[in-house]
């Protein structure tokens, strides 16, 4: 493979993972906006749809070990398909946990719902997908700085995590009617903080890919 094809090959990597990263992001906001609307067909929607993002991410193995074997690159070349690789499978665990809050808006038809913790998890929501969408453009710019700073937001989707948990609790606590529908809240906003954690995961594929070192950004923040 000439030099000038193996750069196409790299660039059709990184199109495509960009690609897998918006469906990702689109189906993250799919499943919480099927959640809070109480949505099922909008739910099903995004169960059905992950097929398509577990096919890129399996393509997008299957090219990168190819390139590998054909062209055995060396250096910075081989330290880009390592992070395409890892992030992809990054990418495709957040897909699975979108599917999970779907499946829980399946789950939880008929039951009493609490409006203010259903508020308390759009709001994750929002900054989850927000954290998706920019470490997407720090991984187009290979901005180490910027992918840093994403990581660092992190805590403050543990702290969403940790006050739905709590405010959970007291729901169910203070009403029994609301222990169904509380225990899923807990469950989607448990989903969104580990959004978040492989969000990091690719700010620190980020780091690898432009310094060669793998570095550990995450900060854990669990309910006390």
């Amino acid at each position: 493979m000439l030099r000038t094809q193996f750069e196409e090959e790299l660039n059709k990597l990184h199109t495509k993972f960009h690609n897998m990263g918006n469906d990702v992001s689109h189906a993250i906001n799919k499943s919480v906006k099927s959640f809070i609307d109480h949505d099922k067909s909008l739910a099903k929607e995004v169960i059905v749809e992950d097929a398509a993002i577990n096919q890129q991410e399996q393509d997008l193995e299957k090219r990168s070990f190819e390139m590998i074997a054909l062209q055995q690159p060396v250096t910075t070349d081989l330290r880009t398909i390592v992070t395409i690789m890892k992030a992809s499978s990054d990418l495709e665990r957040m897909a699975d946990h979108a599917v999970a809050i779907a499946k829980s808006t399946i789950r939880v038809k008929g039951n009493k719902r609490v409006l203010e913790i259903e508020q308390e998890i759009s709001q994750m929501a929002a900054n989850v997908t927000k954290m998706v969408d920019e470490v997407l453009v720090a991984y187009v710019n290979t901005d180490v700085e910027r992918a840093m700073q994403i990581a660092q937001h992190d805590e403050i989707i543990n702290q969403y995590f940790k006050d739905i948990y709590h405010h959970s609790i007291q729901a169910m606590q203070e009403d029994p009617e609301t222990v169904v529908v509380g225990a899923d809240y807990m469950h989607v906003a448990g989903f969104l903080e580990r959004i978040g954690d492989y969000v990091t995961n690719v700010c620190e594929w980020i780091v690898y890919l432009k310094t060669g070192k793998i570095s550990e950004l995450e900060v854990k923040l669990k309910p006390e």
